[in-house]
């Protein structure tokens, strides 16, 4: 059986691309990128958790989780009213090949969910979830809760058109799982209303990696939101940020980085993880006093980007 944490242990075979703000003009230069070594990541896992509403009016939480390493690629789905309640197929495994299909469970509460994929011919790229020619559809207590992918069958082609145009669902919070050295790259978008932004994490420092006057920069298409010196002292914070015209709250905590998971723990200094938190404001204080686009509810959703990131 598949689990996130067999996911996460291993590494992926695949680098996502290299991205840097070192270039943009509000970022120093005096720091070569050969001198600075900066590495890539490998993106293990990814965990998205979305929101939909039915015509009853009820609401359900759904989990999907991607993981992508040297032996194991699959697909993990469960219920947040139950998250005992899974469904989970490994496209690596020798054991269990079937790649289209459907499956069908019940909750706790008795919400009957049935889950109609297709990876048979799924493309991807550098990160732990396909890209294109493949589907995930999932039907809550017989209407359309969730529909993932860009092709399907007749069958379900049928369903989604009966019923896309009452579908109500968005993603809540994603959180994804990272192996790399210095440099962390994703894409979020923080409201359904605005664009799909680039996120780099980089940790940088004087001569050898980051061991010497380590700096975090955080970085959204390019240019630099927050930079962090002294890290190894500043190794937990926060500070808020604007995007999209809204404000989103930026945490980092790279305490692990540097001293490890505590004694006793195993774990050797500055071999644990860290955890970089994005996460949107919902209500009157999101809004900035200078803007006076008018908002709908919709667009005020709440979103969190929950980032693990493991030093290699």
């Amino acid at each position: 059986m598949m689990g996130l944490i067999s996911c996460y242990s291993e590494l992926s075979v695949q680098l996502s691309q290299k991205s840097s703000c070192s270039n943009h003009k509000n970022v120093s230069n005096s720091v070569s990128q050969k001198k600075l070594n900066l590495t890539g990541s490998i993106q293990t896992a990814t965990t998205n958790i979305y929101k939909t509403t039915l015509s009853t009016g009820s609401h359900h939480l759904i989990t999907v989780t991607w993981c992508r390493n040297a032996t194991t690629q699959g697909l993990q789905i469960s219920s947040g009213d139950d998250p005992t309640t899974v469904f989970r197929l490994n496209t690596n495994s020798r054991l269990f090949r079937k790649k289209r299909g459907t499956k069908v469970f019940e909750t706790v509460n008795n919400s009957k969910f049935e889950v109609f994929y297709d990876l048979s011919t799924a493309q991807y790229g550098p990160g732990a979830e396909p890209v294109e020619k493949y589907y995930v559809l999932i039907m809550v207590d017989s209407e359309l809760g969730l529909f993932l992918g860009d092709m399907s069958d007749d069958a379900v082609l049928k369903k989604v058109k009966m019923q896309k145009q009452n579908v109500k669902f968005y993603l809540v919070s994603r959180k994804e799982y990272i192996y790399g050295n210095t440099l962390y790259s994703t894409k979020a978008q923080f409201s359904d209303a605005g664009s799909l932004h680039d996120v780099v994490i980089r940790c940088t420092g004087e001569g050898d990696g980051v061991k010497n006057n380590p700096t975090l920069s955080v970085c959204i298409d390019k240019r630099v939101v927050i930079r962090v010196k002294r890290l190894q002292w500043n190794f937990r914070g926060n500070q808020t940020i604007v995007v999209d015209g809204s404000s989103v709250d930026l945490m980092w905590d790279v305490h692990d980085w540097f001293f490890g998971s505590g004694s006793g723990s195993g774990t050797r200094t500055g071999s644990g993880h860290a955890v970089f938190l994005f996460r949107t404001r919902n209500g009157v204080d999101s809004r900035l006093w200078l803007e006076d686009k008018v908002r709908t509810k919709d667009e005020m959703k709440e979103f969190s980007l929950l980032v693990y990131a493991t030093k290699s």
